[in-house]
């Protein structure tokens, strides 16, 4: 299909234009040399995150390149032309990068099914079919806003996220130039002065866009199209606006001497704490374009200072199949600690690096070359796009099969843990229950999680949804009525984060052999203490989380106080949430303090106020995966207790205030002996996900509860 803007202009002129603009294009051994950094910078950052914390601005990069070349050849044929042709444009992206990408989710899915637990794979499958329709980055994006989600296990596909928004960019664009070029022609003005203005419009709007939504939900904001057309822009403007040996060699040689110190600065000093995309993806993807604009300004032969470097052969060979190179690494990442048995070690990770580059070269020569033939030879644009689609039909029904496969292992392993679950010694009881001996070495049948142990799963019996973590500024808090109608029922609440959540199987319980009435009131990520929420997890938090969270706390805290239950049970991850109160001391203490306010005031009002201290840290101390590698023994996975049971502020705080109604619930001695914490007790996973813990560990804590709440009392 041949878009034109002229009616006169044949196929053949638009096909011998189009390849003169390719030529003139010529190759560019400092455009090799970039996408040979920003491969680096990605491998770097994924085998060694605290190495390298920001090399994921190496995506940057990669999107800064695609939007100059690409622009490069559709203007030029556009203007020279007056027409894009574009079935053989979408034929020749299809040809250029989807064989090779669905060869490689061919192989991730193959090695999901033989290597990951079958619990892993719905979740892998969703993202490979994710990956295979292009639509990755925005499954990520929904994934960042579901909290429970976002505590799932990275899957072997994840990294297609950045090709999902590349492509999704190349079905547009060219279309978005011909409608500039037919504006140009009706309203006659310069096409290319047309063209000029509306990527500067659409790359101002998109920049406009990623610095506002970064500010107010970032996690987002790091996936979603709209927030990365600018950086695709960024390199689109250098290819409009670029006036070939307008400066001199010197000049020439500070523009791209600059682009790289940007890059690679940035690379050396941003970390996950910094907010991405918005204003700081500009270092980036500006240092990236003046390298870009320094080499289109030079006539053929004037070479750059850097050249001796960038042209060298190796650098050349990376940036030749960085492609490759970037859809390999990542499913080697995955899979490689079931494949070996243990966690990455270096020299493991440099085998996959070395690996990775391996099949990178096979993968260029066997599969992207054959389908970048010369134009008499390569597949035709009706065979690419019949052979693409029966390619993804393929992988898409292996990956179905795949669910299926995995509900029949699930069948199985359920009614062998059944079965244990039958014994005296099964899931925390086995450490108060004389004769048994080892509660923390007991083999594991299910090691990880499916839908049944999810924390945060609506009680059959409870008529309204416990499920979301949500932010009503009101503090209304929902209600789960266990009472049956008796007259002197006592009101209880269940109030916190996500930590208070995976609580709730046990306090619903509760409930129903009290006949309480059931408040609860979540905020993902925000604790509800006395203090200025500002940041999560080292990460700051963004204007608009911060202010929803803080509305949310001393809203519930208000409607607490209006509703003078008879008890509040509160939980929080105290040490992974960061507060200021000005004072500038450490968090532990702010944070006790903030919680001692809380909770004078509401003892003063006669309320029952019982902290429930959290559980041992999983994924910052273990492996998310250590269980499903070692379910025969799962002792090996153990953490010592100084890392993984942390200082809780609300047992400072309780510590502190030594009040007869405020007590402490603590079922730490459940999930650690006296060095170590573990990551199953009595043949069961203690944790749900990276997080939280298996609601199946917490209802059988139900007796240990209510014994703790007897001694309370």
């Amino acid at each position: 299909m041949t878009t034109t803007i002229h009616s006169s202009t044949t196929h053949e002129q638009s096909d011998r234009s189009a390849q003169r603009a390719t030529r003139r294009i010529g190759f560019r051994t400092d455009v090799q040399a970039l996408r040979a950094l920003a491969v680096a910078l990605v491998v770097t950052n994924h085998l060694w995150p605290n190495r390298l914390a920001g090399g994921y601005v190496g995506v940057d990069v990669f999107f800064v390149i695609s939007g100059f070349l690409i622009t490069s050849h559709l203007t030029k044929e556009l203007i020279q032309t007056g027409g894009i042709k574009l079935g053989a444009f979408y034929a020749r992206r299809v040809r250029r990068l989807l064989p090779a990408a669905l060869t490689v989710l061919a192989v991730s899915l193959t090695g999901v099914w033989l290597f990951l637990p079958y619990t892993r794979w719905a979740a892998s499958v969703q993202e490979v079919l994710g990956s295979v329709f292009y639509v990755e980055n925005w499954v990520l994006a929904a994934r960042s806003v579901d909290y429970s989600a976002m505590n799932q296990a990275a899957t072997v596909a994840q990294h297609y996220w950045s090709l999902s928004v590349e492509e999704q960019f190349y079905a547009v664009w060219p279309l978005g130039l011909i409608l500039l070029a037919m504006l140009s022609k009706r309203r006659e003005w310069g096409t290319k002065s047309v063209l000029i203005a509306g990527v500067l419009t659409a790359t101002g709007l998109s920049l406009a866009f990623s610095i506002y939504f970064t500010s107010v939900a970032h996690n987002q904001a790091y996936f979603v199209t709209p927030g990365r057309v600018w950086e695709f822009g960024f390199g689109a403007l250098v290819a409009l606006l670029c006036v070939p040996k307008s400066l001199t060699p010197v000049g020439r040689n500070i523009l791209s001497l600059t682009g790289f110190a940007m890059i690679i600065g940035s690379a050396l000093i941003y970390n996950h704490s910094t907010p991405f995309p918005g204003w700081t993806a500009l270092v980036p993807a500006v240092g990236t374009a003046l390298v870009i604009l320094a080499g289109t300004q030079g006539a053929p032969g004037a070479g750059l200072w850097h050249d001796k470097v960038s042209g060298l052969a190796p650098i050349q060979f990376l940036g030749n199949v960085s492609y490759s190179v970037y859809l390999w690494h990542w499913p080697l990442i995955v899979l490689a600690p079931f494949m070996f048995g243990s966690e990455l070690s270096s020299p493991m990770k440099l085998g996959i690096l070395a690996l990775a580059i391996a099949l990178a070269w096979i993968t260029k020569v066997a599969v992207e070359d054959r389908w970048l033939q010369k134009p008499g030879s390569a597949p035709k644009g009706g065979r690419v796009f019949t052979a693409t689609l029966a390619a993804m039909l393929v992988v898409s029904l292996a990956g179905v099969g795949l669910i299926a496969l995995a509900d029949d292992k699930a069948d199985e392993a359920k009614a062998t843990a059944a079965e244990q679950a039958s014994g005296p010694c099964h899931g925390p009881s086995a450490v108060d229950t004389e004769g048994c001996s080892s509660p923390f070495e007991e083999a594991v049948a299910l090691p990880n999680m499916g839908s049944s142990n999810e924390y945060f799963t609506r009680p059959a019996d409870c008529p309204q949804d416990g499920n979301t973590l949500h932010d009503d500024p009101s503090g209304s808090p929902t209600v789960c009525d266990f009472s049956a109608g008796a007259a002197d029922a006592e009101t209880v609440w269940l109030v916190g984060d996500s930590h208070a959540q995976q609580w709730q199987a046990a306090i619903f319980e509760l409930g129903r052999r009290n006949h309480w009435i059931v408040k609860w009131s979540y905020f993902g990520a925000c604790p509800i203490v006395d203090a200025k929420y500002v940041g999560y997890r080292g990460q700051p938090a963004d204007s608009g989380t911060a202010e929803a969270c803080m509305r949310w706390s001393r809203a519930t805290m208000n409607a607490i106080e209006r509703d003078r239950p008879a008890r509040i049970f509160i939980s929080m991850f105290g040490a992974g949430e960061q507060i200021d109160d000005g004072t500038g001391r450490g968090q532990l203490e702010q944070f006790r303090d903030g919680l001692m306010r809380d909770w004078t005031r509401l003892s003063a009002l006669g309320i029952r106020v019982f902290p429930i201290y959290d559980p041992p840290l999983n994924e910052a101390v273990r492996s998310v995966d250590c269980l499903a590698v070692h379910s025969d023994y799962p002792v090996q996975c153990a953490a010592d207790v100084s890392l993984a049971l942390p200082a809780d502020p609300m047992k400072a705080a309780v510590q502190a205030l030594k009040l007869p109604s405020v007590s402490g619930l603590d079922m730490s001695r459940y999930f650690c002996d006296g060095e170590r914490c573990h990551a199953a007790v009595g043949g069961i996973s203690i944790y749900f996900d990276k997080d939280h813990l298996n609601r199946e560990v917490v209802e059988l804590l139900v007796p240990k509860f209510e014994a703790q709440l007897r001694d309370a009392s």
